[in-house]
């Protein structure tokens, strides 16, 4: 019986809690692994909203008429003297990761949540999969759903050969508190997404709720991410702590205080005024190297990867939740219309490897932007530099509709094969 079956889900970030509560939804029993012990809570900091995400959590019972987050109306361009050289009027809710998870974490029964699970293999056949965890403990179920993100443990075991590609830059993040911005910047800012286009460079800022989910004006947090050009040397670099050892990805309390330093020196340098001032006021501000990767499959017998752990797209479309979620609400689609689970999965697989290639194909051109010829070349002129700021700013405003409609369209074929399953049976 189909309320009988179980899942196995690794990772319990958002993804997981996703994927958990849809197939909860369909009456399967769900049990989520996540190898850390610590509480997630605490990660990340902002993310936009999108429509398709609002509809999903609403699907799965969490109230969405509260306040996810701080709504902004419009985008604008800064030029390097912090002039408003371009604004466009689109209405967003930005919202931190915390204020997601909170609600996905608390709607899952604790008993069904184990962490510090690490995954160290599986085993499968034609009606079963056994997952094998780091403390000699195993589980078995009908289905394995990899959800464990980028750094996934589940897809180098049914991947063996292919990593996700560094794309030649790094996303600088500071966050810093509402009562830090300077009193004459908060109205402009806190009511914008707000861009800074240094040749070769990118930076996107917003307002976020603070770290405890506050929302009232004074008490939210300022969000900045600054995508600049680093060859594989400076990224080593960067990842070396002051003793000498090098890290895949350095700790943000071991980055060396003179790497900070010249990151905010490089801010009052290229960046408008107001963002650069808040960026030198972040506490800690960190690195995340930008990769991507495309799983040419997402099925491999009983695993199904989801989200990051299939797909690994740049930050740009602001769109790894959304995706992640929709990734869970078709896995548990198919699998409450289809009798055999794996034909459940070829729809799933199908389906979600579209999306995921536009994601990471799109997110790449975005990307171009971000570059260390373009930061080499010669001073342009003024007006020619803005012009290029322009071209790229309104482009990557646009990505908003572009998600909502890349979403949109991935509901109508789930929809339509459902659909068409469900008649002729």
């Amino acid at each position: 019986m189909a309320g009988q079956r179980r899942a196995l889900i690794i990772g319990g970030s958002l993804g997981g809690r996703f994927a958990a509560h849809f197939l909860r939804a369909i009456g399967w029993t769900v049990d989520v692994y996540e190898r850390s012990a610590e509480d997630l809570a605490g990660r990340g900091a902002g993310l936009g909203t999108h429509d398709a995400l609002m509809r999903l959590l609403r699907r799965i019972g969490i109230e969405t008429e509260l306040d996810l987050g701080v709504h902004t109306q419009q985008y604008i361009l800064l030029d390097a003297r912090g002039s408003v050289s371009c604004r466009l009027g689109y209405p967003r809710v930005m919202t931190a990761w915390a204020r997601l998870y909170r609600p996905l974490k608390d709607a899952l029964p604790a008993q069904h949540y184990h962490p510090a699970k690490s995954l160290v293999g599986f085993s499968q056949d034609r009606d079963a999969i056994t997952a094998l965890f780091a403390d000699g403990s195993h589980a078995s179920a009908d289905l394995l759903v990899a959800a464990d993100g980028p750094r996934s443990t589940v897809r180098p075991l049914v991947l063996p050969a292919l990593k996700p590609d560094y794309a030649g830059y790094v996303a600088w993040r500071g966050l810093t508190a509402e009562a830090e911005v300077a009193s004459e910047d908060r109205a402009l800012l806190f009511a914008s997404n707000a861009f800074c286009i240094p040749g070769g460079e990118l930076a996107v800022s917003y307002p976020v709720p603070a770290r405890d989910g506050d929302l009232r004006p004074g008490r939210r947090d300022y969000n900045i991410v600054w995508y600049r050009p680093t060859g594989t040397d400076a990224l080593a670099d960067l990842n070396t702590d002051a003793s000498g050892r090098r890290h895949e990805q350095i700790p943000p309390p071991l980055i060396r205080p003179e790497m900070i330093a010249a990151v905010k020196a490089d801010a009052r340098a290229l960046l408008a005024p107001a963002i650069a001032a808040i960026f030198a006021r972040a506490e800690q501000p960190i690195f995340q190297p930008i990769h991507d990767f495309a799983a040419p499959r997402l099925v491999f017998g009983r695993v199904a990867l989801l989200g990051d752990a299939a797909f690994v797209a740049r930050p740009h479309i602001g769109a790894g939740v959304t995706k992640a979620a929709l990734d869970a609400d078709c896995l548990a689609d198919a699998l409450a219309a289809h009798e055999r689970v794996d034909d459940a999965l070829a729809v799933y697989d199908r389906e979600r490897q579209r999306a995921g290639d536009w994601a990471v194909s799109r997110s790449r051109e975005i990307g171009s932007c971000i570059s260390a010829e373009v930061a080499r070349e010669a001073m342009p002129s003024a007006a020619a530099a803005g012009a290029r700021a322009e071209r790229v700013f309104r482009e990557y405003a646009t990505l908003h509709h572009e998600v909502r409609d890349w979403a949109a369209s991935a509901d109508e074929r789930q929809s339509a094969e459902l659909t068409g399953r469900r008649a002729d049976r």
